[in-house]
């Protein structure tokens, strides 16, 4: 019997294509459920809104007065009016990063150093981003938010905390406070604590029995910003739908992020990556942060980035304009 010359690849191959396609839902996978999902879980969040590029967000304050319930039978009950007003923080826009390997650099060190180690390394900056824009927020002035103080780091955070509770006195609020690493290791000393790791970030849970504490060293040290778990919201630009159709992204059911990775630029003979996402992390309402200084002792005073006391966040509408 003559051999048979099969010109068609057998029935379930696997194939470099689809391997290159595993590698892309992997790299997707880190960033959007093993890394950004559990940072976004140590924080509370539990709104993400997605938007178009270019759409403004918003930073929101209201104020107003609430008349007297005790209206007469029969009687006109008053009006109780609000008044919220919103400031601009920038336009939500996307990101787009491009990594090549050149044939002689795949020669040099193999594919896997070239290619799939450079895209492990291009997701860890990636993140670095995304953190690096929600620390310049906080760092930066918030309008109406209020201020504490203490004259070490558990008094200061002590004032944060009772400031939050007074804003979110409606709702059961779980702070979370964003401090200097140098500034715990010179209250704790030769003390131990255990730490996490959430989206490339230390955290300790319960610090002091007082919340959430996330370790950075992008917060200026001496100061630190604290706020309700509710009151932190995420901003996003889908990778999902069109846009992932036209670039052959890979990307989930979030669509935090899409990538295209291993597809090859034979003009300049080489292997390219091409990473698309749009993720901020932002507060909703400006008077449910608190801007903290540590060393310093006239704690309760309200008079920081432009304080409005009256402000209650949990009396505000939910969802806001964007």
């Amino acid at each position: 019997m003559a051999n048979e010359v099969y010109t068609t690849s057998e029935t379930n191959l696997i194939k470099a294509a689809q391997m290159a396609r595993i590698r892309e839902v992997d790299f997707v996978s880190q960033f959007a459920h093993n890394s950004l999902a559990k940072f976004l879980e140590v924080l509370g969040v539990t709104r993400k809104i997605p938007m178009m590029e270019g759409t403004t967000m918003y930073v929101y304050s209201t104020t107003g007065t609430l008349q007297s319930g005790a209206v007469a039978e029969g009687a006109i009950i008053p009006l109780s009016q609000y008044t919220t007003t919103k400031t601009p923080v920038g336009e939500i826009t996307l990101n787009k990063w491009r990594k090549a390997a050149s044939a002689e650099a795949i020669k040099k060190s193999g594919y896997d150093a070239a290619v799939r180690d450079t895209d492990t390394a291009l997701l860890k900056d990636v993140q670095k981003g995304v953190r690096a824009s929600l620390f310049g927020f906080l760092n930066g002035t918030i309008t109406n938010s209020v201020t504490a103080s203490g004259a070490d780091l558990q008094s200061a955070l002590a004032d944060a905390w009772g400031q939050l509770q007074v804003k979110f006195e409606d709702d059961t609020a779980e702070a979370v406070y964003f401090v200097n690493p140098l500034d715990i290791a010179s209250y704790l000393g030769a003390a131990s604590i255990t730490t996490q790791n959430a989206f490339g970030m230390n955290y300790v849970e319960d610090f002091l029995g007082l919340g959430t504490v996330i370790i950075s060293s992008q917060i200026t040290q001496g100061t630190f910003v604290a706020t309700a778990k509710e009151n932190l919201i995420v901003y996003y630009l889908t990778m999902n739908g069109d846009i992932a159709a036209a670039f052959n992204l890979t990307a989930d059911e979030t669509g935090f992020i899409g990538i295209k990775s291993g597809y090859q630029n034979e003009e300049r003979a080489q292997i390219e990556s091409l990473v698309m996402s749009g993720v901020q992390i932002l507060v909703e309402y400006a008077a449910g942060v608190v801007k903290g200084t540590i060393g310093a002792d006239d704690s309760g005073d309200d008079s920081g980035d432009d304080t409005t006391g009256d402000e209650t966040p949990g009396d505000e509408e939910e969802t806001p304009e964007v």
